[in-house]
């Protein structure tokens, strides 16, 4: 059975300092991904969209494994957030946010097996959203990123330094702003949580 290690293969993307941001190419890569807006602390749809996910990529991991077909490690839960005018974009207005949650897979994951996963899903748990939950390449490109150690409410000054970083490079932001969760905040203090900051940029 052929087992891919993503955490080692993606290491130098899923790794960053904090108090240090980075230029770095991201290259394209599949993701399990599903969209939804409003706040990710009241929303309900939220925790539901993150329950889709996660339940089609581990039905997927184990589905893979008991066949000997491949083994793999299920990577961080990932976030680009954004708002139709990002100049608008504000860490205040949770409400008006739009979102997309994600899982990066290894490339050998196919269409077809993704929708066998997701037919597994629907027998077993019935969760309606799974069926929202797309394979997609996303192609990041050129980015910046930094660690952020803290709580999620406290990512503006940490935001605020990685602008401030690439802008002084000759940078301005060309995407959605990304999160990468690299910290459960279910069994880890907030204070102690490690967020990696990311942002797609392009030349002034």
């Amino acid at each position: 059975m052929l087992t891919i290690d993503l955490k080692k293969e993606l290491k130098r993307l899923y790794t960053a300092a904090a108090n240090h941001p980075v230029l770095l190419e991201i290259p394209p890569m599949p993701y399990l991904m599903i969209n939804g807006e409003g706040n990710p602390n009241t929303a309900p749809v939220y925790q539901e969209a993150v329950s889709a996910l996660y339940g089609l990529v581990y039905t997927l991991k184990f589905m893979l494994k008991k066949r000997g077909e491949l083994e793999f490690n299920v990577m961080a839960l990932e976030g680009l957030w954004w708002v139709d005018h990002m100049a608008e974009f504000s860490i205040e207005r949770k409400d008006d946010w739009k979102w997309t949650m994600m899982i990066v897979l290894p490339e050998l994951i196919t269409p077809e097996q993704v929708e066998e996963a997701r037919a597994e899903v629907l027998r077993k748990k019935g969760e309606p959203l799974v069926q929202q939950v797309r394979l997609e390449t996303y192609d990041e490109g050129y980015s910046a990123q930094v660690m952020h150690i803290g709580s999620y409410a406290a990512e503006g000054p940490t935001i605020a330094a990685l602008h401030q970083f690439f802008h002084e490079k000759g940078f301005a932001p060309n995407g959605k702003h990304h999160e990468i969760y690299l910290g459960d905040p279910r069994r880890t203090a907030p204070e102690k949580l490690r967020t990696i900051l990311r942002q797609p940029v392009k030349r002034l």
